[in-house]
């Protein structure tokens, strides 16, 4: 399973995987995105299983009907790539009342993990690989900011948003050690994305120069999928890779009672605990 797959590093790693005769799930928001990546890939790469599932991941009840649909359909899960994610130049909330950036780029990413980890389980070999940033470094987890779901927009949350998942990555890893899952975060680098398209104000206008100076969508995949499928992390896990190698992480990921904080933190965010 890939999430926000129908644009930038989703649809390349999407792309990626299918080429290497995976079944594909694909999960985007935009129904008829969805429907042309699905006819792409198969035509593309000639490879028939490939699927499409619509949910708008920066709600909670769609993460949770996503979930639901995914293992009505199938019993084994092998790879989940959590690489949705987006930024917002300015403070907004979603309709669960939580500010979007944190919702998307790690709340829910915390939630579908937890939806899906049993058949993870039952599926061992299997992997979870988390799109995250170097954004992270230099970012802190504001801890009351989060319990009273106010915080900020813009880089700041998005920095945030990047160190929550980080810290989750390595909390997951932690607590599924001997099961057979692996979980590693992922910087995939400075990439030409769609991302800042929808940002608004001066970071919409530097998009075009942003493209232009950017790794291309399949470089920036690349390590992605390397995590997703190569033999050569076979059982690696609890670790962030820069451009197919583990790289130290900024010191505040590797706080195990901060890591527990945001664990139970999150918990009570999607309720549950």
């Amino acid at each position: 399973m890939v999430t926000g797959a129908t644009a930038g590093i989703g649809s390349a790693t999407a792309v990626a995987l299918a080429r290497l005769g995976a079944t594909v799930i694909a999960v985007g928001r935009n129904a008829d995105k969805g429907a042309r990546l699905v006819e792409q890939l198969q035509r593309e790469t000639g490879n028939p299983a490939v699927e499409f599932l619509c949910a708008d991941l920066s709600l909670q009840a769609e993460v949770r009907r996503l979930a639901a649909e995914f293992l009505r359909r199938h019993a084994r899960l092998h790879v989940l790539v959590n690489n949705v994610g987006g930024f917002f130049l300015q403070r907004k909330l979603t309709s669960d009342g939580i500010e979007t950036t944190f919702a998307l780029n790690h709340l829910n990413v915390f939630l579908l993990t937890h939806l899906l980890l049993d058949t993870l389980r039952s599926s061992a070999p299997a992997r979870i690989v988390n799109v995250s940033s170097d954004a992270h470094r230099g970012a802190h987890v504001d801890f009351p900011a989060l319990e009273s779901r106010r915080g900020a927009g813009g880089m700041r949350a998005y920095g945030q948003s990047k160190l929550a998942m980080t810290l989750f990555t390595y909390e997951l890893a932690r607590r599924l050690l001997g099961s057979g899952v692996t979980v590693n975060a992922v910087h995939p680098g400075f990439v030409a994305s769609s991302m800042y398209d929808n940002s608004g104000g001066l970071v919409r206008l530097a998009a075009p120069f942003i493209k232009r100076l950017g790794k291309s969508l399949e470089e920036g995949a690349d390590s992605v999928v390397y995590l997703a499928a190569s033999p050569e992390v076979e059982g690696v896990t609890g670790k962030y890779f820069v451009d197919r190698k583990p790289m130290p992480s900024s010191p505040a990921t590797y706080d195990p009672a901060e890591a527990k904080r945001l664990w139970e933190i999150s918990e009570k965010m999607v309720g549950l605990s």
